[in-house]
């Protein structure tokens, strides 16, 4: 297992889940308002381009965060969430055209921008991946509330990220919604992520 709970001041994100767990009955408001989860990125796509934020304002998205290497959770979340969104499309293909599955990578080291969105279409075509240099990573991973450290390598220089492991759904002002952990299904996610886009 690579992943582990926020702790210190990313102990926020497991309050907020708390917080969030409780409200599940209560629909017409939305389980991570007036969370700190969000704001300012600056991260880099295949085609060289800067994501931000701001430039992602319009589209509601489903975010995650993890790494290439990882030899078993990600890879698994990546198609959950890849899977959820291939549902909506089929279900409600007009609220999933203003949806975007985002793959952001906390293991820049390794995976370049373009290994991070190779990865990231591995679970569906229209899913991004983002990655960029160590300072950016960090700016996204505070602003989301990630924890995320490398562990110490092996003798043959491989070595695995500890980290958090949800995806967030952001509505089209980058405010947060909704968070989904590992006991979310695909078809938990979608019909989630429809009642939110549709209320």
């Amino acid at each position: 297992m690579n992943t582990k709970q926020p702790r210190g001041r990313n102990g926020l994100l497991a309050l907020t889940l708390l917080l969030a767990a409780c409200t599940a009955d209560a629909p017409a408001e939305r389980p991570l308002a007036g969370t700190p989860i969000g704001g300012a990125f600056a991260l880099t796509a295949a085609d060289g381009s800067t994501v931000t934020n701001d430039s992602l304002k319009g589209a509601w998205r489903l975010v995650y965060f993890g790494y290439t290497f990882c030899p078993d959770i990600c890879p698994v979340d990546a198609e959950r969430m890849g899977r959820a969104y291939a549902q909506l499309e089929r279900a409600a293909p007009d609220l999933a055209a203003r949806l975007t599955p985002i793959f952001i990578s906390v293991d820049p080291a390794r995976d370049t921008p373009e290994i991070a969105d190779e990865f990231a279409k591995n679970f569906h075509p229209d899913m991004i991946g983002l990655s960029g240099h160590q300072a950016a990573i960090d700016q996204a991973v505070d602003a989301y509330l990630v924890a995320a450290t490398r562990e110490p390598a092996r003798e043959d220089g491989f070595y695995l990220m500890a980290h958090s492991a949800y995806i967030y759904l952001m509505d089209d002002n980058g405010d947060p919604v909704n968070t989904y952990d590992r006991e979310a299904t695909p078809d938990m996610i979608a019909e989630d992520v429809r009642r939110w886009m549709g209320a």
